[in-house]
């Protein structure tokens, strides 16, 4: 892998949030009855199986050469960083384990800010931990669902993060690890090697940025401390980084940016797997898109998420009106509450047809796009309609349902099928018109060929903010344009 060598070469990856889904073709406009998947391309592939990895230069996408542009690739593929020490793929039941236990997170998270900064359309009984959990991110294998290189300090290291725009700090593992640090495949980041590391004062308005996102507090030198809790990881215990906050430069592709803020984490625990730490995409001052925001003319940023783990995607930061797209757009509700990239799901279609859903479903909490999250959560009101109409589309087109697989309910035995099989369209409706038409990759979670399930679960309360996971995302542009306040879609067929 090329990372920083002149130009920085940053790759994103994807993990095993779709289980290695592959498209077969584009999803059709909005309103078609039927979809493509190609089965066995929709299947994990084995560890190890080797595939080329596209270069730089193939990735055209449309999109111009202005801004900072990154190739982006599977977390198991060809040209993952960690395709050595990560061979291992988590199976299907970690992955939908580890994702309901970010579901859950995010759900207290949500309530516990809501219910504590301001009103919001619906109450429930607030759980004894919540307060106890300040901030989010990936706590799994299966919720770190992308990796980024980057290059930080000068000269620049390359440290491999997990990408999330569910969280808003940005660490990485330093040396000297005070007490310990969890197994990381690169050289732990080293803060006296760089000549443009700095730490932050307690007196800066920086670290009181902290106060949100993270906890604080002073050490006896008077520096800034910052200290991030994640999710329970499954075992009884958290997944913590505790450290020094502090700026040095970051770089970009070809483009630095100096004095960016991030947490320099000298005691860490979690099963973060073997990256170096977490980039921070949410909406606090702390993230990397904030300050990219503020501090690189007000900058977009949007990705594009392949459909199976030997296609390569992309990720871009840019000025406004960079991406050369035809993007349909619906608003950024910045005043459901921090961090999280906040929308308004308006409806549902099947084979065309928009589902006769209240739209006091929707309305009752709210919903948000989550790249961690693998598979899209609903209100039980609307999914129970949806998954009514896809079975009997299902049922039309000759496919047999099967028993569940873990938490998924609808499931189908394709065994015998090869190739592209036909799908009911599903589409998600979105305020003002957007519509993400959901590509056949992201259709169906496909653990074995007897068992390919529907992508899609209930909350457990309608009162539960909706969450569109990364499997619906696929093969789209998304768009977060924090300054127009909007989220855009933009379909690129098959692959990115």
């Amino acid at each position: 892998m090329i990372c920083c060598h002149g130009r920085l070469f940053l790759l994103l990856a994807v993990a095993a949030s779709g289980a290695g889904a592959a498209p077969a073709a584009a999803p059709g406009p909005s309103g078609s009855s039927h979809v493509e998947l190609d089965i066995m391309e929709s299947l994990l592939p084995a560890a190890g199986a080797s595939s080329s990895c596209p270069t730089s230069q193939e990735l055209k996408h449309g999109i111009p050469a202005v801004g900072t542009r990154m190739p982006l690739v599977h977390r198991h593929g060809p040209c993952s960083p960690l395709a050595d020490t990560e061979r291992r793929r988590p199976s299907h039941t970690d992955i939908l384990a580890a994702d309901q236990r970010r579901v859950e997170h995010i759900h207290r998270r949500v309530f516990h800010t809501t219910t504590t900064t301001g009103p919001r359309r619906h109450r429930r009984k607030l759980m004894s931990t919540a307060s106890a959990l300040p901030t989010l991110s990936g706590n799994g294998r299966g919720t770190s669902n992308y990796l980024v290189t980057i290059g930080l300090g000068v000269p620049a290291a390359c440290v491999t993060v997990a990408l999330d725009t569910g969280s808003d700090t940005t660490w990485v593992q330093c040396n000297p690890c005070v007490d310990y640090c969890y197994p990381q495949d690169e050289p732990l980041f080293t803060p006296a090697k760089s000549s443009t590391y700095t730490n932050i004062s307690c007196t800066s308005s920086y670290c009181s940025d902290l106060s949100y996102s993270s906890s604080s507090y002073c050490n006896r030198g008077g520096l800034c401390i910052y200290q991030i809790e994640y999710g329970d990881d499954g075992d009884g215990g958290r997944s913590f980084t505790v450290g020094y906050y502090a700026h040095d430069t970051l770089t970009l592709a070809n483009d630095s940016f100096r004095e960016f803020r991030f947490g320099c984490g000298e005691k860490n625990s979690g099963l973060f797997g073997h990256v170096s730490g977490v980039m921070g995409l949410g909406r606090g001052n702390t993230s990397l898109a904030m300050q990219a925001y503020y501090g690189m003319n007000g900058s977009v940023f949007a990705y594009c998420l392949p459909g199976k783990d030997s296609d390569t995607g992309f990720m871009v930061f840019g000025p406004p009106g960079s991406i050369d797209a035809s993007l349909d757009e619906t608003p950024m509700l910045t005043g459901d509450g921090p961090t999280f990239y906040y929308v308004r799901l308006t409806g549902i279609k099947v084979g065309g047809h928009l589902l006769p859903i209240p739209a006091s479903v929707f309305s009752a909490a709210g919903a948000l796009i989550d790249s961690g999250t693998t598979i899209t959560r609903l209100p039980p009101s609307a999914y129970a309609p949806l998954r009514s109409a896809f079975a009997a589309g299902m049922a039309r087109l000759g496919y047999r349902e099967t028993s569940g697989f873990y938490s998924l309910d609808t499931c189908y035995n394709l065994t015998g099928l090869k190739g592209k099989v036909a799908l009911p369209a599903v589409s998600l409706v979105f305020q003002g018109g957007a519509s993400l038409d959901v590509h056949g990759s992201g259709i169906l979670y496909v653990p074995d060929v007897s068992q390919a399930c529907l992508a899609f679960q209930p909350n457990e309360d309608d009162a539960d903010v909706a969450i569109v996971g990364s499997m619906q995302q696929k093969s789209y542009i998304v768009l977060y344009d924090i300054g127009r306040k909007v989220v855009g879609f933009a379909n690129v067929g098959v692959g990115c």
